[in-house]
C-alpha cells in the first residue's frame, strides 16, 4: 500500500513566500559581497583610492545636501555662455550601453543621468562630471540606473560622449571609492587634460559610499 503525503495549501504558501524571500535576500546580499571583494582587489592592486582623508575639500559653488535621505551634490554654478544643447549622450561599449541621455547642468537625479552644473562640457578641458543611480542587481537595473554596472569597468575601457554632432572618446584611467561628502572628486587631476567622471552609489543599490570612474580623452 502506497501512502501519498500531501502538503496543506497553507504550508505550500508559506514555502512559496520563504523561497521568494530567500531569492530577494540573495539579490541584496550578493551584490554587497561582490562589491566588497572588488574593493579589496582594487585596493591590493593600487588601482582605487578608498576613502581619502581629505573628505571635506571645498569646491566653490557646490555643496552636499540631503534630499529624501540621499546626500547629493548640488551645484549653484552657472555658465556665462550656454551650450546649444540641453542633453548629450554617453555610451559604454563594455556594457552595451548606447547613447544614454544625460541632462546638461542638472541637479535632479530622479530624471536619470545628470551633468553637474558648471562642470566641463564634453570635449572641454576639465572634468565632465556625470552622476547616476545604481541598482541592487542587474535584474533591477532599468533604464533609470544605467550606472549599476560601473564596478565592472576596467582600465582601458572606453566611455563615448556625443554632443551637438561631435563625438568624444575617453579611456578609463582610474577609480575612487569615497564618502558621499567628498567633493575632491569634482576636481580634474590637472589643468590641461580633458576628463570625464562617472559617479554612482556603492555597494550597488545602497548609499554608503560613492564610486567614481575617471576617464581621460584620447
Amino acid at each position: 500500500m502506497i501512502t501519498v503525503l500531501r502538503r496543506s495549501p497553507g504550508k505550500l504558501l508559506a514555502l512559496g513566500f520563504l523561497s521568494i524571500g530567500t531569492i530577494i535576500l540573495m539579490q541584496v546580499v550578493l551584490p554587497v559581497v561582490s562589491f566588497q571583494v572588488w574593493q579589496l582587489q582594487q585596493s591590493y592592486q593600487s588601482q582605487v583610492l578608498v576613502s581619502p582623508k581629505r573628505t571635506n575639500e571645498r569646491v566653490l559653488g557646490i555643496s552636499v545636501q540631503n534630499r529624501d535621505n540621499f546626500p547629493a551634490f548640488v551645484s549653484l554654478n552657472s555658465r556665462e555662455t550656454q551650450p546649444n544643447y540641453t542633453k548629450f549622450s554617453v555610451s559604454i561599449p563594455r556594457f552595451k550601453i548606447e547613447k544614454s541621455e544625460v541632462l546638461v547642468d542638472s541637479n535632479d537625479l530622479s530624471q536619470g543621468l545628470v551633468h553637474l552644473p558648471g562642470s566641463a562640457l564634453p570635449g572641454e578641458k576639465g572634468n565632465v562630471f556625470i552622476s547616476g543611480h545604481s541598482a541592487l542587481s542587474s535584474l533591477f537595473a532599468l533604464k533609470s540606473a544605467p550606472f549599476a554596472k560601473l564596478p565592472d569597468l576596467k582600465k582601458g575601457d572606453q566611455i563615448i560622449i556625443e554632443a551637438s554632432g561631435s563625438k568624444f572618446v575617453y579611456e578609463v584611467s582610474g577609480f575612487k571609492v569615497v564618502d558621499p561628502s567628498n567633493l575632491s572628486v569634482l576636481v580634474a587631476p590637472d589643468d590641461r587634460g580633458r576628463y570625464v567622471s562617472l559617479m554612482t552609489c556603492v555597494p550597488p543599490g545602497l548609499n554608503f559610499k560613492r564610486l567614481v570612474v575617471l576617464g581621460k580623452m584620447i
